[in-house]
């Protein structure tokens, strides 16, 4: 990598028909430009028939790869090297559209949330099939000539729905009382990903304490609950933990250390041993939920991130919708040229500059 900056992945939805084309060849190709040190695409979906909630989102299998291929190809020859993100929704709603999907939502227990029902219960060979989607998504991103891969494993989409105990109530293999049980489906997902690329292929899981459906919740309390759930999938096979916070200053146990503590990043590096990403309003001003309230986030100074980084409290830090607005952020960050950062607004997410 040129530099320790990751383009973190972010729905962009304007994948017609779930194909992307020269609009995405040249948006990610411009990150590659501005010198991102690693682009992580947008949320692609595996092989499933709900593994979506938006018209828009890209498809990661059949004639849709033809068109990553091509974006390969644009960022390879721009210097840049990009990561597929593999995912499935589950039983999760599009906050921004109406679109429902041709088969009904599934999930570990047929819940969106604690007590909220939504789609089905995933049966045994629901769950070993969707295993095999991701070991295939990840196959062919190996193919296709990606530097790495990363599976969303937060933000209470699938995987996380099989982390979290309110939504997993499954009483056979795949549930459990603790969350150490309830690594059991991500850990089998790693292992088949890892079988299917090899050991030389770097493979990334992205982990959030907190949920969309619930901004407080916390899969882990302690330190040793956070060994417990994330340590199981190190040893399956995961090289990177990208460890998503709201804010990335924000200390995960500020009672053991202060509130100047270890970020979310920090714990994890720590505990399992792994390398980190750490990703959370990096550049501005608020969180990305204000962005559903229409607010503008503005530009902020970024010390006490490279203050961190110095303390090698993580290893990579993951923009997000700075890159969205500023391209070229990685350079003007190396050569010092910070004037005239624009500030970010929802409008910014209806083109794809």
């Amino acid at each position: 990598m040129k530099n320790r900056i990751v383009m973190a992945p972010m729905t962009r939805s304007f994948a017609e028909g779930g194909m992307v084309g020269a609009p995405q060849q040249a948006y990610y190709r411009r990150r590659a430009e501005g010198e991102v040190g690693l682009i992580v695409t947008e949320g692609t979906v595996v092989d499933r028939p709900a593994s979506r909630n938006e018209a828009g989102v890209p498809y990661f299998h059949g004639e849709a790869l033809d068109g990553w291929a091509n974006v390969v190809k644009e960022v390879h020859d721009a210097g840049g090297l990009i990561a597929p993100q593999i995912w499935h929704v589950g039983a999760v709603k599009s906050l921004t559209t109406d679109f429902e999907p041709d088969a009904p939502f599934e999930s570990p227990s047929g819940l969106l949330a604690p007590g909220n029902e939504r789609g089905v219960v995933m049966s045994e060979t629901d769950v070993t099939d969707t295993i095999a989607a991701f070991a295939k998504a990840a196959s062919d991103a190996k193919r296709l000539g990606f530097d790495a891969l990363e599976v969303h494993g937060a933000h209470g989409y699938l995987v996380d729905q099989f982390f979290w105990s309110g939504t997993n109530l499954r009483t056979d293999r795949w549930g459990g009382a603790s969350l150490r049980d309830r690594t059991a489906f991500a850990a089998e997902m790693i292992r088949a990903i890892r079988k299917a690329v090899g050991e030389d292929f770097p493979l990334i899981l992205r982990v959030s304490q907190w949920k969309q459906q619930d901004f407080e919740a916390r899969l882990a309390l302690s330190p040793d609950e956070m060994a417990d759930w994330l340590c199981p999938l190190v040893e399956a096979g995961v090289d990177i933990l990208h460890c998503s916070q709201r804010r990335y200053w924000e200390a995960e146990f500020p009672e053991l250390d202060g509130e100047k503590g270890l970020n979310f990043a920090g714990w994890a590096k720590k505990l399992t041993g792994a390398a980190t990403i750490s990703v959370g309003s990096v550049g501005l001003s608020s969180d990305f939920i204000n962005v559903f309230n229409e607010d503008t986030s503005t530009p902020a100074a970024i010390d006490g991130l490279v203050e961190r980084m110095e303390k090698e409290e993580f290893d990579l830090i993951a923009v997000g919708r700075t890159l969205i607005v500023e391209p070229e952020w990685p350079r003007k960050i190396r050569t010092g040229k910070f004037d005239g950062f624009r500030p970010f607004s929802r409008t910014d997410l209806y083109t794809l500059d």
